[in-house]
């Protein structure tokens, strides 16, 4: 019998206590405007099955999805490129305005300057008469730069229980994330177990147990300031124990800064690898798209403290700064695993480098033809 994924709040249900100033506003600001909500309650089996498309429907959803849920970024990031480059002849001044563009996209000082070269170089060679031109050379210089650290999808391995460490700061919508990772592997009939190890905050132990409670799986927690690697412990054995496929293991995010968090992080780790050697198999950084720049440097304190195996970008529906997923991939070399591109389950795609780039750059036309053909479907 098809599971249950139950995304919004029951009528009767109390929200989770939230008093805590630096309390992460996950599930207030998340759950009680989740579209799903109508979805739950009208169609539950629809959000736990699906419906059974034909490949090209599958792909022309997919696609609808992706550029709705890269609306925003498309405006800030190719409306003004769009209107630098019409009707305009090539010169030196239109790659300068294209620099302050991409910088003002969050792309980054750095990787803009970078890409500007690339594309100075490339008009060199190529001569192009007008700047409408330099569209399609930015396209494929953007590409060539997001497949230079590959972003396999995020699937189980053979390893089981196969171990995921989700690290970040507070906010950055991480326990969304673990909950969508949850009910995405229940769909795949796995078993999960997820870890409240972020004991720092009750607050943050409460809201990974709703979550799991709403889910239909187990959750490890110990008492609010117990040992972030004593939770860590007792997870995996039970996951262990209980022939669990996959463990999701949540972690303190505040004051990433901070040298004793940090290190209390890595033992962390550490005592996930004594437990199960190779675990834990992902290390996850979620990070926040519509922090623009922080992100970034966010991005590069966890990856001085960890080996990051990917990040996933959340909140990306509702950021114009998106851009910034370029600079991470230049910068870090750090493969971006998931985007976060709205609230629903599914909204948690695997990235793929191809269908970011075509849908940043797709028209508005190109959009409406792909929202009316994804509703024929």
């Amino acid at each position: 019998m098809a599971q249950w994924l139950p995304w919004r709040r029951k009528k009767n249900e109390s929200p989770a206590v939230e008093s805590e100033v630096e309390m992460e506003a996950e599930i207030p600001a998340s759950l009680p405007n989740l579209s799903l909500d109508a979805a739950v309650e009208d169609e539950p089996d629809a959000l736990i099955t699906g419906t059974t498309l034909s490949s090209s429907s599958s792909q022309i959803q997919r696609q609808s999805l992706w550029r709705r849920g890269l609306a925003r970024l498309r405006r800030v990031f190719i409306a003004p490129i769009d209107r630098l480059f019409r009707g305009r002849p090539f010169s030196d001044e239109v790659l300068a305005e294209l620099e302050e563009a991409l910088i003002m996209a969050d792309v980054g000082v750095r990787t803009s300057t970078a890409l500007v070269g690339r594309l100075q170089e490339r008009c060199r060679q190529q001569r192009p008469e007008n700047a409408e031109d330099l569209k399609a050379y930015l396209k494929d210089e953007l590409l060539t730069l997001l497949q230079k650290a590959p972003s396999p999808p995020l699937v189980l391995g053979a390893a089981k229980p196969w171990v995921i460490l989700m690290v970040g700061v507070n906010g950055v919508g991480k326990t969304t994330s673990i909950a969508k990772l949850t009910a995405r592997f229940l769909q795949q009939q796995k078993k999960v177990l997820v870890v409240a190890a972020d004991t720092f905050r009750a607050a943050a132990i409460e809201q990974l147990d709703i979550w799991a409670q709403r889910l239909g799986v187990e959750c490890i927690k110990h008492a609010s300031g117990a040992s972030p690697a004593a939770v860590a412990f007792d997870g995996v054995r039970a996951a262990i124990a209980r022939d669990v496929d996959v463990v999701i293991i949540d972690t303190a995010g505040r004051l990433h800064t901070k040298t004793p968090l940090m290190e209390e992080l890595k033992k962390v780790q550490r005592i996930i690898a004594r437990e199960l050697p190779e675990a834990p198999h992902e290390i996850l950084l979620v990070l926040d798209a519509s922090t623009g720049q922080n992100a970034l440097n966010q991005a590069q304190a966890f990856q001085h403290a960890f080996p990051l195996t990917g990040i996933i970008l959340a909140k990306m529906d509702g950021s114009a700064r998106g851009g910034v997923a370029f600079a991470i991939v230049d910068r870090l070399g750090v493969p971006i695993r998931c985007l976060g591109l709205g609230e629903r389950p599914e909204d948690l795609q695997d990235f793929s480098a191809q269908e970011f780039v075509d849908a940043i750059f797709s028209s508005s036309e190109d959009e409406v033809s792909l929202d009316m053909r994804a509703g024929d479907s």
